[in-house]
């Protein structure tokens, strides 16, 4: 039986530019899409994209809070970072520099030695307890103090510990030094053409106190300062702070804070007789 051909015809009023959008070709076959479809799949294409900007940015936004909660948590706990605002301390630490504190340092069991730079809490000892301030600002203040963006609170000072709880330390003796349990004492950190202090003193450091001097001496207020104070200039270990080991910014000046073997010979105290060490 003979088989009649069906021929399909082509809609010969369609243009080849017609007729090539409304194909797409999947495996080699032709498959017929209305461009409605074409049109759907542009606008969804451009709305997936739109999400996936706005989730990049919002993944972004949790991974610096979570970072920044991290530092904090860091500082609070660990390591603080701390900017130098004055030149109290030259020339072992210059304005603008950012030191690390070590907040381990005296956390389990260590005391505070001489010639240990410390940061500490001055309430009550160096200034009095500070005015109220608006607690938005002041929590804005702390948060960047703590990573070292700004300048620590005015209530925080930073110096080299001279004298310990029992110590007696005096100013200045014939050679013009600083004499501790009656031993003289070679500061080579002082700045140089500082006296070691052109006020004098004789004190002895009651237990669980600090006395502390700034390096640059003629520009350091200090425990010398406040002699009159209720805290006789004397620091309080459990205000301190921590430890400065590292210089941390500008990296031109990074380092580790070096100890000094100034008081290596440094009897303990209450060795000294009555009357020893004084200005001679």
């Amino acid at each position: 039986m003979d088989t009649e051909a069906h021929h399909t015809e082509r809609d010969r009023s369609s243009t080849p530019e017609e007729r090539s959008r409304s194909a797409r070709v999947s495996g080699g076959v032709s498959e017929a899409v209305p461009e409605d479809d074409a049109l759907v799949d542009s606008a969804a294409d451009s709305t997936d994209g739109a999400a996936r900007g706005r989730l990049s940015w919002r993944s972004a936004g949790v991974v610096g809070l979570a970072c920044t909660v991290f530092l904090l948590l860091l500082s609070h706990f660990v390591l603080q970072p701390f900017l130098i605002p004055s030149g109290s301390m030259e020339p072992t630490l210059q304005v603008g520099d950012r030191v690390l504190v070590n907040k381990l340092a005296y956390r389990f069991g260590d005391q505070p030695r001489r010639g240990d730079v410390l940061v500490f809490d001055g309430t009550d000892s160096f200034v009095r307890e500070p005015a109220e301030e608006n607690p938005v600002a002041g929590l804005l203040h702390g948060a960047a103090a703590a990573l070292g963006l700004a300048e620590p609170d005015e209530t925080h000072f930073v110096k080299r510990v001279v004298g310990v709880g029992g110590d007696r330390v005096v100013c200045c003796d014939k050679e013009g030094r600083i004499r501790v349990n009656g031993t003289q004492i070679e500061e080579r950190y002082v700045f140089l053409g500082d006296a070691p202090s052109k006020a004098p003193f004789d004190i002895v450091v009651p237990q669980g106190t600090l006395w502390g001097m700034g390096d640059h001496r003629s520009r350091s207020s200090d425990s010398r300062d406040h002699l009159g104070s209720p805290g006789g200039g004397m620091v309080p270990v459990d205000k301190v702070i921590g430890r400065v080991d590292w210089i941390g910014w500008p990296f031109a000046h990074w380092t580790t804070i070096a100890g000094t073997d100034a008081f290596a010979g440094v009897p303990a105290p209450g060795s000294v007789p009555a009357g020893a060490g004084g200005h001679g």
